[in-house]
């Protein structure tokens, strides 16, 4: 607890220590999870981070470190790049290539396990406390568990339970924080992907530079990004073209020359966007990063979207956790929704908008992105985190004209959505 407290505090303090409350607790290590645990525990609060797995852990990620990432990291922060790109290959299912260069780096690549360590060993420096193989399998707020109504309950696999004055969801697309906040969806795509080990004269070829194909079905797209000796390969598209998906990857590889490397790790991961009237919190219990559904439509890019709502969530859990009743950690928690909607929020609407046109026309975004240099200015601008999709559409009145007509559009022709059907990876990539 903070060094300054009230003799008050102090009491309260140590009746916690006695019941082993925590002041904060964050479900989920990843970069989501890892900022809150930071943010909350730079504040001198007593934070627990619970991962079910041990650390590090291999995730389906293609490692993009764009500016907005970088600059939600924490000071310090030392990024384990990869390589560094200055140069962009475009493709549209494999034809009309060009490749557009920049003197200055546009993003870095990193590996996952690595990075999220890193990010890890920055709560813990905090003075954030770890612990790794226990699986959360739910969190109470009411009931015979539930010693006050200030104090959430995290009932962990094996029977064991964790007091805490609010909890932080940041376990993932498939969160049970983000179930019990009651989080909503309204996009889910699958992403597979291979890590592919290539001897060193292939790796040199696409030193710095990352490809990105525009790919056969609606929304879709491939990525080759470049992490040293090995090659990391993927493509995403709309969940229910499973096995269109898992063939564009194999064509995509074949047609890249890659097919006769034998990949060292084949993998698979269903990402999730939430309905712009999904809650962010329940109580005392808030969710950020994918366990939100917060990550961008159209690239899908989530880490960004992770560092920069674990980061809010932490720092408004500690509020919540100094709310004396529910009133207060309502206002608390709403506030809390109120900042990741005016920001990431408003990208995720913009990237919502050039989803659909992208889906239409893909072959318009190939042809501005190769050809007409205002939108290659753009788009390094948002890679090397100069803007934001939000800022770019406020101050370009073309884009602005565009993307209101694809609301038009879009409204016309608009019917009943269905809610999405829980499937597993394993269903979706036809294995």
């Amino acid at each position: 607890m903070s060094s300054e407290n009230s003799p008050a505090d102090d009491e309260n303090s140590s009746a916690d220590d006695a019941r082993q409350v925590w002041d904060v607790v964050v479900v989920g290590a990843g970069p989501a999870g890892a900022s809150a645990a930071y943010a909350a525990a730079v504040t001198g609060r007593r934070v627990l981070l619970l991962e079910k797995a041990e650390l590090p852990r291999y995730k389906t990620c293609g490692g993009g470190i764009i500016g907005p990432s970088r600059d939600a990291l924490p000071p310090g922060f030392e990024l384990p790049f990869r390589d560094r790109v200055h140069a962009v290959t475009f493709s549209n299912n494999g034809r009309f290539t060009r490749t557009r260069r920049s003197r200055q780096m546009l993003f870095g690549l990193i590996n996952r396990p690595e990075f999220d360590q890193q990010l890890v060993e920055h709560a813990q420096k905090a003075g954030a406390e770890l612990r790794t193989g226990v699986t959360v399998q739910r969190v109470e707020q009411h009931g015979s568990a539930v010693p006050d109504r200030r104090t959430v309950a995290v009932v962990l696999q094996g029977g064991e339970t964790l007091l805490a004055r609010v909890v932080v969801g940041a376990d993932g697309s498939a969160s049970r924080i983000g179930a019990h906040v009651g989080v909503k969806l309204d996009q889910v795509d699958l992403g597979l992907e291979a890590e592919i080990p290539v001897p060193e004269t292939v790796a040199e070829d696409w030193k710095g530079r990352v490809l990105i194909d525009w790919g056969p079905m609606p929304g879709s797209y491939g990525w080759v990004f470049p992490k040293g000796d090995t090659l990391t390969v993927g493509v995403i598209s709309a969940r229910g073209e499973g096995a269109a998906t898992k063939r564009y990857l194999e064509d995509f590889i074949g047609r890249l020359g890659l097919a006769g490397f034998e990949p060292s790790i084949s993998s698979g991961h269903l990402t999730r966007c939430r309905a712009d009237d999904s809650p962010l919190s329940r109580g005392r219990v808030l969710v950020c990063g994918d366990a939100a559904g917060l990550l961008e439509p159209w690239t899908r890019e989530g880490i960004s979207f992770a560092l920069r709502s674990g980061r809010l969530a932490g720092e408004w859990a500690v509020r919540i956790a100094e709310a004396h009743d529910a009133v207060d950690a309502r206002r608390q928690a709403l506030n809390y929704a109120f900042a990741i909607k005016a920001g990431l929020g408003v990208e995720m609407s913009v990237g919502k908008r050039l989803l659909t046109l992208f889906e239409r026309r893909p072959g318009l975004f190939h042809a501005a992105l190769t050809g007409f240099r205002p939108a290659w200015r753009s788009f390094t601008d948002i890679t090397r985190g100069r803007t934001t999709l939000g800022e770019l559409i406020r101050s370009h009145p073309m884009a602005q004209r565009a993307l209101t007509a694809v609301d038009r559009r879009q409204a016309a022709t608009a019917g009943p959505v269905s809610e999405p059907v829980a499937e597993s990876v394993a269903e979706e990539s036809g294995s």
